[in-house]
């Protein structure tokens, strides 16, 4: 799969250079340019032909959502993630509406904007196949819960949790510490502690405490669903 083009929408010149550098450091994705108020953002969209555009509601002259409606006036198709400190409900739902893919509210966790990334990552190389089972096109749909509708506690992504899903599930006859599973996908051991743990509220893991010499066991968790 080719590198996606993004093009960031910020009026903040310090949080345009954070969120440049930031998305550039993710696998897959570079920008290829950048404004911060949406008349030169509309040009620059036009000249550079982004696939996603990372944009902000709170702009002078005209807001993000405005500039949003007129990129969907344009003839080459461009996806949006919304990043912004607007938390209205109206705001949300109009981003909604226009084809938003993603809605994140400053402050964030940096984690939560790498999942917002991946998550675009693996829908464009999903939607290269040629055909889509319904599995497929549920997953495409699902950006905030599972496939199968359950809410998710506060702190747990649906996308992440698949990943760790995936990996202890791939190690099934094994198990894996926090530690070793934050290594094998790039997230802290605090975070991938938290995800473990649910996937043994759920029982799909089970947790197995190794006790060593000396100090405290290390508890470590094996897929059983």
């Amino acid at each position: 799969m080719d590198v996606i083009p993004v093009f960031i929408v910020e009026d903040d010149p310090m949080v345009l250079e954070l969120h440049r550098r930031f998305v550039e450091s993710v696998e897959g994705f570079k920008v290829v340019g950048s404004a911060r108020d949406g008349e030169s953002a509309l040009r620059e969209v036009e000249r550079t032909k982004p696939e996603l555009v990372i944009l902000d509601v709170f702009m002078p002259e005209m807001d993000g959502l405005a500039l949003l409606r007129r990129l969907r006036e344009m003839t080459a198709p461009v996806d949006v993630i919304m990043v912004t400190a607007a938390q209205e409900s109206t705001t949300v739902g109009e981003a909604l509406r226009l084809g938003a893919v993603d809605y994140l509210i400053k402050p964030f966790r940096l984690e939560r904007f790498r999942e917002a990334l991946e998550r675009y990552r693996e829908r464009q190389k999903r939607l290269q196949d040629e055909s889509l089972s319904q599995e497929d096109v549920d997953r495409l749909w699902n950006t905030g819960g599972t496939a199968r509708g359950r809410e998710l506690p506060k702190g747990v992504q649906a996308y992440t949790l698949s990943r760790v899903r995936k990996v202890l599930k791939d190690h099934a006859g094994k198990s894996l510490s926090a530690e070793e599973m934050a290594e094998l996908i790039g997230i802290s051991r605090i975070t991938a502690r938290r995800y473990l743990e649910h996937l043994v509220a759920t029982g799909l893991a089970r947790l197995e405490p190794e006790y060593g010499s000396v100090g405290r066991p290390v508890n470590r968790y094996r897929w059983v669903g």
